[in-house]
């Protein structure tokens, strides 16, 4: 009899590859993230979509706080339509980056969802900063 693992069959190495690829469109990581950042391939714009008093009090550097509520039409094309924008918010087990991309993506922008969000970011050990300058007008 087999184990619980080996109970299901896995999945072909192509249907396999497939599905991350896929899952991989969707979302990066914290780590990617600062790399990039660190890097100066700043080819993305990451949005802190949580409140502005939690903003204030400490986010991720060189982000820009914009709740999903403040995500108009009109305050988006302030960024090229081809844009990418990179959302977070407290951690996993918040939703507001899934809000978030839902909005910009129904504004037919191009985003993708750091996974972990400020706890992701804290468990690798990168720096926070805080600061009202950095926020969304």
């Amino acid at each position: 009899m087999p184990s619980a693992v080996a109970e299901t069959p896995a999945a072909s190495p192509e249907a396999t590859a497939a599905y991350y690829a896929r899952k991989l469109a969707f979302e990066t990581d914290c780590w990617d993230v600062h790399a990039s950042l660190a890097a100066g391939r700043d080819d993305f714009v990451l949005l802190d979509v949580r409140s502005p008093t939690l903003f204030a009090q400490t986010h991720i550097p060189g982000s820009i706080n914009l709740p999903h509520g403040k995500m108009t039409a009109h305050r988006m094309s302030s960024w090229p339509a081809d844009t990418l924008f990179v959302v977070y918010c407290a951690g996993p087990h918040c939703n507001g980056t899934d809000k978030a991309a839902l909005h910009l993506a129904r504004l037919g922008l191009s985003v993708k969802v750091m996974i972990g969000g400020m706890t992701g970011w804290a468990d690798e050990g990168f720096s926070f900063e805080s600061s009202e300058a950095t926020a969304a007008a």
